[in-house]
């Protein structure tokens, strides 16, 4: 049985094409222990980037405290006499002063924002 012009197509194809550049072996070949420690390793530079972002003083106070939350995966209080604010101060470099101005700024932004939407249409 004679192949027809396409199988020999084919089979000529497949033996001239080249095969992929071979990766590095120790990509492939990396244990779970070494895969762990680099993803370990990733999630403290972020984590430097993150505390580093919430104490530069180039950054806003709305910005500082915005990564101190992030950091620390919570929200600013609205009460302007809780104990955590000195510690978000602290920690963002800013005065407690400070921080209560951005608490004022954000319940008048929420205040705004429930006039808005209790208006009817």
């Amino acid at each position: 049985m004679q192949p027809d012009s396409w199988t020999t197509a084919w089979q000529q194809h497949l033996m001239s094409e080249k095969t992929s550049a071979p990766h590095r072996a120790p990509e492939l070949v990396r244990t779970h222990a070494e895969r762990m420690a680099h993803e370990a390793e990733e999630r403290l530079q972020k984590r430097q980037l993150l505390l580093d972002e919430q104490c530069a003083t180039a950054n806003s106070p709305d910005v500082r405290i915005r990564a101190w939350e992030k950091a620390h995966a919570l929200c600013l209080p609205s009460d302007p006499g809780h104990p955590v604010l000195r510690s978000v101060a602290t920690s963002t470099r800013l005065t407690v002063a400070q921080v209560q101005e951005e608490q004022s700024v954000r319940r008048a932004r929420r205040a705004a924002k429930a006039a808005i939407a209790g208006q009817p249409s």
